[in-house]
This record gives structure tokens, sequence and C-alpha cells, in this order.
């Protein structure tokens, strides 16, 4: 034991400010612990670090896009009773990319507990039904209701109303070269 009471060394810890201190918590089995700092920021001054630095802000700024096009979707599907994730699973249906929980789960990155009780809610709504497979009496295919296929087109106009704000101001070209460079995007994972 030292005399400060602690055991091991007795090298002090830094602290806030650069200033020197033992504590219980810094030195109480020998090992000191250094008062967290914030990260000194760094110019990027190669042309990797700036790619990679580039590769960071464009990544929160497509999660920023994201955020607020679901947002802004989730207002204006509300008319409908619908969410925009809601909206995913019955397009989905509705252009056959998908007939199964299992399916949607896997196109859309979904929870299976969460997109069960996502078709729970539009089966209660009565916009899509779950049909029994003849040949697995265990497995269901997912259909859209009557109700569904008439409320559809109706959510397709929200849709589109909404990434039309969104593109507010882009050109055509813009628009087409935006959506070519996130395919591109798409293609490189």
């Amino acid at each position: 034991m030292t005399a400060d009471g602690c055991r091991g060394g007795s090298a002090p810890a830094v602290g806030r400010g650069g200033r020197f201190h033992n504590s219980l918590d810094n030195c109480c089995l020998g090992i000191y612990i250094a008062v967290m700092t914030p990260p000194r920021i760094v110019e990027a001054t190669t042309p990797d670090e700036l790619a990679a630095r580039s590769k960071h802000g464009i990544m929160r700024m497509i999660n920023r896009v994201r955020v607020e096009m679901i947002d802004a979707m989730d207002r204006e599907l509300a008319q409908f009773d619908i969410t925009a994730p809601q909206l995913i699973v019955l397009a989905s249906v509705a252009n056959r990319e998908a007939d199964s929980a299992s399916q949607l789960c896997k196109n859309i990155s979904y929870d299976p507990g969460a997109m069960t009780r996502m078709i729970d809610r539009l089966e209660q709504k009565g916009l899509v039904r779950r049909v029994p497979r003849p040949d697995d009496r265990r497995a269901m295919t997912l259909e859209m209701t009557a109700a569904g296929k008439a409320l559809y087109p109706q959510l397709l106009v929200a849709k589109e109303t909404v990434q039309a704000r969104f593109l507010r101001g882009f050109s055509k070209d813009e628009v087409i070269v935006l959506e070519k460079l996130l395919n591109r995007l798409l293609g490189n994972r």
C-alpha cells in the first residue's frame, strides 16, 4: 500500500485541465483512470482522409433525409390511418415483391415480431388478409383485400406528394442523376 492508500504505483492520474489527482476511483486497485476529455478535431489532409470524412457525412445526410421523408410520409398518410412502414408493406404485397411475413422481413430488413404485429394491424384495418397455402398448412400467403386495393392508389398519390415536396427545385435531369447515384451506392454494398 502506498501512502495515499492505493495499491501499486503512485503515479497520479491526469484529470481535466491537465491537473493531477488521486482518488479512490482512480487508484483503488493501482489502476489510474484518466478522465475522458473530448477528442481533438484534426483537419483531414490527405485525399483518403477527406474521402473517409465525406463518406461519414454522406451517411448522416442520407439517414437524415430518410428520417425526414418518413416523418413527412407519416403526416401525409395520417388521413388514411396508415404509417409509412405500413405503406411499404402494402406496396410490397401489391407489387408482388413479397407474399409472406418472412419475405417482407428479408426485403425491408424488419424484425419478425414487429412485422407480425404490423400485418395484424393491417389485417384489422381490412387491408390485407392471410390465406393458408394449399401446399403447406403452416404457411400463410398475404393478399390485398378489396378495401386494400381500393385504398392503395390514394396512398400512392400521398407518397408522390411527399416525394414531389422533397424534390422541389430539382430539374428532371437532377432527379435522374440522384436516382442513379443512389442506385450506385446500393450496388456497392
